[in-house]
């Protein structure tokens, strides 16, 4: 015996040949004719009426309107339509066609089909958005970190409203990986505004997509990031732990290596073990093995790590375990490698570190006059892109600089007051309190 229709809906609007396009038609017109509240009556969609007919909707759900409106369609009360029909056998049943019913299984596949392609959004669309994310993440050293937390809050916004949009689910897995990438850069921009709080809540946001879309170089970016934020907030052995953590993700190319061990270097030596701290330092300068991710590698940018960033990071691990001389060669290579750059693919963020990572390895050789010069390429750094990494950085120059061994000298007072002023005046204006990483006396 064939199976009757689930409801006694669907064996009415299979009689009547009534698709689940024309029911929507039918029931948009009943609403207006029984209901008559414009814009506040009720509505049906194409899955709605699906899901109407198939039994998946229990009467009482429905509000007092939609009753009224199915009950005027049908001349039955909501339940009696949304409960299986009648026996075939019971004689006020209509009576069972196969070939009608044939008919409109075909017909219903082909509306749910059309409600599905409907559902979903255009592939240059996301082509679009997914340039969009990399354009950002590309340009993120030469944009202010307000400007930048700007525009992937508009991405963010975009990509939430697409994701609305589509139940295809290999959009929705790209939706996910590309809404993941903008919280991550939006991390970093918080995180450079000193909203280090905000900072690590985004961070742990791009981490919830990465693991939601599989896609674990967005982890280890996301880890990387927390473990950055820990370093910066006086957690030490909580960025040792994140940043040996992503390193065990799956996928990753050299490029996120280098980034994740360089930043394990930094948190050893601001734990005073220097053996770790070279340990990981020399492993970011041996990630060769020509290993490449769609992130680190594939997008760059604020994704990636360059050899100057590299630079830059080593030489403030050496400072932190008391390796003037190092810290020096490291800084005066990230100072060469930017300068060596179009004046637009310059990074503030290095440019900044990495000469005032100079100017700290000269003042505790006591070369005050070499300090002074080191600092030449800060003074130009815009307000705007004074990011937390140079004014903690300055910060411990001008601590430096208050030591009272100095304090009857003009020259370190002249430098210092400089320093303040450039601090100071910082646009950015850094939102939360940075802890002094520096214990240069010892």
């Amino acid at each position: 015996m064939t199976d009757q229709p689930e409801t006694l809906l669907k064996l009415l609007c299979d009689k009547g040949n009534l698709g689940a396009e024309d029911f929507v038609e039918l029931f948009d017109k009943t609403a207006e004719e029984v209901v008559g509240k414009g814009n506040r009556n009720p509505t049906c969609s194409v899955r709605t009426a699906f899901r109407w007919k198939s039994g998946k909707t229990r009467p009482e759900a429905l509000s007092a309107d939609t009753r009224r409106v199915l009950q005027a369609m049908f001349a039955r009360d909501a339940a009696a339509l949304l409960a299986p029909p009648p026996l075939a056998e019971d004689p006020s049943a209509p009576a069972f066609n196969l070939e009608h019913e044939i008919d409109m299984t075909a017909r219903e596949a082909h509306d749910d089909a059309s409600g599905t392609a409907a559902a979903s959004v255009s592939d240059t669309s996301l082509d679009q958005l997914t340039d969009d994310v990399a354009s950002l993440a590309r340009a993120y050293a030469a944009l202010p970190a307000i400007e930048v937390f700007r525009r992937g809050r508009t991405l963010q916004e975009e990509l939430h409203n697409q994701r609305d949009r589509t139940q295809i689910p290999a959009q929705q897995q790209r939706l996910l990986v590309l809404t993941g990438q903008t919280m991550a850069l939006l991390a970093a921009a918080a995180f450079n505004l000193g909203s280090f709080d905000n900072a690590r809540r985004l961070a742990r946001a791009a981490d919830l997509y990465g693991e939601s879309s599989r896609f674990e170089p967005l982890r280890a970016y996301a880890d990387g990031m927390l473990a950055y934020i820990a370093y910066f907030t006086g957690m030490p052995a909580e960025a040792v732990s994140k940043a040996r953590r992503a390193q065990a993700y799956g996928g990753l190319g050299d490029t996120a290596r280098r980034r994740l061990r360089a930043i394990e270097a930094r948190a050893h030596g601001y734990l005073g073990d220097t053996d770790s701290a070279r340990q990981a330092l020399r492993l970011s300068l041996d990630a060769e093995s020509g290993a490449r991710d769609d992130l680190h590698d594939g997008i760059g940018g604020e994704f990636g790590f360059t050899p100057e960033r590299l630079a830059m990071s080593n030489s403030s691990t050496a400072l932190l375990i008391h390796d003037a001389g190092q810290a020096e060669h490291s800084a005066r290579r990230a100072l060469d490698l930017v300068s060596g750059k179009p004046q637009a693919a310059r990074s503030a963020h290095v440019l900044g570190g990495a000469a005032a990572d100079l100017a700290m390895a000269r003042l505790l050789a006591n070369d005050v006059e070499g300090a002074v010069d080191a600092l030449t390429p800060l003074w130009d750094i815009p307000p705007e892109q004074r990011v937390t990494g140079i004014l903690v950085r300055t910060g411990q120059i001008q601590h430096f600089l208050a030591r009272p061994v100095y304090r009857t000298s003009i020259l370190p007072r002249q430098l210092r007051d400089r320093v303040e002023e450039f601090t100071r005046t910082a646009s950015t204006h850094q939102l939360g309190s940075v802890t002094a990483l520096l214990s240069l006396e010892a």
